[in-house]
């Protein structure tokens, strides 16, 4: 699993971390039961603090995308499709959502973002 973490924007490095590994697991790179690195070994990794690794997986069990046992470590718990699914669409929109607005800056009509929309999308 590799993380990179960007120190140029002004989202907080354990958020970076939680994004990450969410958009891994519901891209299926890391399946329910896979064991994540330990906090320390995932801190030495990136050169961050085991406080702001903590904070990251704190968020993602309590988001309900990992399960923590004592002794063990952390692991990805299984998730439901449809819950997966449905964070994709959400996700989705969000996104189209900042680029409408971009769109909307410049006057852009609805007829070129569906143009664009297009040609970006593809057909696949």
């Amino acid at each position: 699993m590799d993380i990179l973490l960007n120190n140029a924007i002004d989202e907080p490095i354990y958020q970076q971390i939680v994004s990450q590994i969410k958009e891994n697991i519901m891209n299926g790179n890391i399946s329910a039961g896979e064991a994540l690195p330990s906090m320390r070994v995932l801190a030495s990794q990136l050169r961050i603090s085991v406080i702001t690794t903590k904070r990251a997986y704190e968020e993602l069990e309590r988001e309900g995308y990992i399960e923590t046992y004592a002794g063990k470590g952390c692991f990805v718990k299984g998730q439901n499709t449809q819950f997966l699914r449905e964070e994709n669409i959400r996700q989705t929109e969000e996104l189209l959502t900042k680029a409408c607005q971009k769109a909307k800056m410049c006057n852009l009509s609805l007829d070129e973002m569906k143009e664009i929309l297009d040609m970006v999308y593809g057909d696949d």
